[in-house]
């Protein structure tokens, strides 16, 4: 399997290659693994490479002590990138992947043709709140916070809509180690990207969906207001919302970063 070593940790990748097209990486939530892009890759692979990776305590990648760091999480992808020489690409995070996709944005520029920020936040939630979300994970297991997950991620019409996919993110979840889910949580916790908000120069896209429960679209208006020519696209989903609006997000994506290019 190809893992490529940052640090203490084997981070997991898959590449889908496609010689003279840009490549596309795609970083996933918090407690999902690569898969949660499945549904997408047949239609993102017409256009790009495709890059998927499994961040730090998730999938198959390792799991080393936490807590970790946005910036180390951040600092996982460059090395990626450097380990398969891969100078620029087009970034496109959800939710933990967007904290991610903010830190390169601001620090690493240069590695970035485009940037899709989709459903995140510069901050999120209170300390309390993570402190009792990585206790409940490393006490009771990850069966012990995932209804609460959902009810945050989906909404209740689409939770009742496709159990299908429902049980789908249910097995991603339960499949995460309760490690690495708290080594994550943590640091959600601890971030603080308003500041770098601003430093970002790269074309993006802030894409949310409307009823956002997780990351609410006053988040993504901060971003809006603080990124410099960013653009917008509101879809009809909760926090996940690749999964919940799967065309409206994967069309939108699509134009902004086919019109993005580089020639």
């Amino acid at each position: 399997m190809p893992f490529v070593t940052a640090g203490e940790a084997a981070i997991y990748y898959e590449l889908i290659a496609q010689p003279q097209r840009p490549v596309l990486l795609l970083s996933n939530s918090l407690g999902t693994d690569l898969s949660m892009w499945s549904l997408q890759t047949a239609k993102f692979a017409e256009h790009f490479s495709l890059l998927r990776y499994d961040a730090r305590g998730h999938g198959k990648s390792a799991v080393p002590p936490g807590p970790y760091t946005i910036e180390q999480l951040s600092r996982d992808v460059l090395t990626l990138l450097d380990a398969l020489e891969l100078t620029r690409v087009h970034f496109c995070g959800l939710s933990m992947g967007g904290m991610i996709g903010q830190w390169l944005g601001s620090h690493a520029p240069e590695r970035l043709h485009s940037l899709v920020l989709a459903d995140t936040a510069t901050q999120s939630g209170s300390a309390t709140f993570w402190n009792q979300r990585i206790d409940t994970a490393l006490e009771g297991g990850m069966d012990a916070v995932i209804p609460e997950i959902l009810a945050g991620w989906f909404t209740a019409k689409f939770r009742s809509k496709r159990p299908d996919e429902i049980e789908r993110i249910t097995t991603l979840l339960r499949s995460t180690k309760p490690e690495g889910f708290a080594a994550c949580c943590a640091a959600i916790r601890d971030m603080d990207l308003q500041a770098d908000a601003a430093k970002i120069r790269v074309p993006t896209l802030v894409l949310y969906g409307r009823d956002d429960a997780a990351t609410p679209p006053i988040c993504s208006r901060f971003l809006l207001e603080q990124i410099s020519g960013a653009q917008v696209l509101q879809v009809n989903a909760g926090h996940i919302s690749n999964v919940e609006d799967l065309d409206g997000f994967s069309h939108g994506m699509m134009d902004f970063l086919l019109r993005r290019e580089p020639r």
